[in-house]
């Protein structure tokens, strides 16, 4: 048995692999082929089912289980945990909390940004542009860039030198970054090298006005990173369906 064509997403781009199994398999859990409680096949089995590599798998169970559809146990395998209809593969849904998530981080990051700006240490400053680079070097091998965005915006929090700073980051995890393919917000269209690469031009402002420490650009540039992914999130809220975005 081999993968169903899937055509390209919104927008005309070509799905990835991973994301093409992450659909099949949501698929397959909401007819009822693989049922709540039943167990999925193995890693091994799905490379041959789907014929892709062991990564591509792992990516899409990731996916699966960050979105509460699937649970890997220790030694035991992969485990469905909710069947469609529910809240967490509900696209409009995803995409209000994706834009909810990003009201929260508006509240502590554009001043985070402005703190770093002026309290940052050298080692401080050297973090965050590893954690810029390492996002450069994933975007160029097409691998998930969903954890160097964290640890950036992770490494601006620690450069602020007040611990809450960092920790309501932590707090919010893989939510935090709705393009990370891990993220239970993400929007597969939005993961793309084009949406990326402006996103990591953002990063570059963010990041260039820290190090300078201009401390009113800082903040400036992280509101405009942000009120861009709301932006972005809001119009495809708008396309999904008729319920609207009632804090427009």
């Amino acid at each position: 048995m081999s993968m169903p064509d899937i055509g390209a997403t919104p927008g005309g781009r070509k799905p990835k692999l991973a994301e093409l199994v992450v659909q099949t398999l949501r698929k397959r859990i909401v007819t009822g082929e693989y049922d709540t409680g039943s167990k999925l096949p193995t890693e091994s089995q799905m490379t041959k089912i789907f014929g892709v590599s062991r990564t591509v798998v792992r990516e899409a169970i990731a996916a699966l289980a960050a979105d509460g559809i699937v649970e890997a146990r220790q030694g035991a395998g992969v485990f469905v945990l909710a069947r469609a209809g529910m809240r967490a593969i509900d696209s409009g849904n995803r995409i209000s909390d994706a834009i909810n998530v990003l009201e929260v981080r508006m509240g502590i990051e554009i001043e985070s940004a402005g703190l770093a700006a002026q309290r940052r240490t050298n080692s401080q400053d050297a973090a965050i542009h590893e954690a810029f680079h390492e996002f450069d070097r994933l975007l160029e091998r097409d691998e998930p860039t969903g954890r160097a965005d964290f640890n950036i915006h992770h490494a601006i929090a620690a450069a602020t030198s007040n611990p809450f700073y960092v920790e309501v980051l932590e707090a919010l995890g893989t939510r935090a970054i709705p393009c990370d393919v891990q993220s239970p917000w993400r929007i597969e269209t939005f993961v793309t090298r084009e949406y990326q690469r402006a996103v990591q031009a953002e990063h570059w402002t963010i990041i260039s006005a820290i190090s300078e420490q201009d401390i009113e650009a800082a903040r400036a540039a992280m509101r405009r990173h942000l009120v861009r992914s709301q932006e972005l999130y809001r119009q495809r809220l708008r396309e999904s369906g008729p319920a609207s975005d009632p804090r427009k």
